[in-house]
């Protein structure tokens, strides 16, 4: 019981002083829609960094706070935190129908009238089922993958491959 006690105030004593990294989907830069516009805004930001950086003479721990500020800002503009972890068979375009789903969902529930709110609920209800129904057939396409590569792998010998595909496929590693 002491040992547990002692365990508990050196964990709350050893959280207590770091801060949170932020973490953004960087899974969203595949996508090369939101890879444009992620290089587009911050090579904007960097030119009107540049356009301060000849005006006057700046140290190089103001400069690199600049800098650092302008990739922050441009990660969560452009890509957002990262919120959930998605299985890693969930392609992009899902997630942004993801994201506008819970916008959806957000605008029934700040919806003021009946009427706006029956129009919002029609919108969420049909893009709930697309989400869905995109959902389902990416699943089923990655586990139809997942059983081929296993397939072939079992037929050059190649027996943990067939294994591994089993365990993911179980989910015995997501936690």
């Amino acid at each position: 019981m002491l040992v547990a006690k002692m365990k508990w105030k050196l964990k709350k004593y050893w959280k207590m002083g770091r801060t949170i990294s932020q973490k953004f989907n960087t899974a969203f830069l595949q996508d090369t829609n939101k890879l444009n516009k992620f290089k587009i805004v911050l090579s904007n930001k960097f030119q009107a960094f540049h356009d301060l950086l000849n005006g006057e003479g700046t140290t190089m721990e103001s400069n690199w706070k600049v800098i650092k500020e302008a990739i922050t800002s441009t990660y969560h503009e452009v890509l957002g935190h990262k919120k959930h972890h998605y299985k890693e068979w969930i392609p992009v375009d899902t997630l942004d129908k993801i994201q506008e789903r819970r916008n959806k969902k957000a605008a029934i529930n700040t919806s003021r009238t009946r009427a706006e709110k029956a129009k919002a609920q029609a919108e969420y209800a049909e893009l709930n089922k697309q989400v869905k129904r995109s959902i389902r057939t990416e699943k089923r396409k990655y586990v139809k993958d997942l059983a081929m590569t296993a397939e072939k792998a079992a037929k050059e010998g190649n027996m943990t491959q067939p294994r591994n595909s089993l365990e993911i496929t179980v989910n015995k590693n997501d936690q």
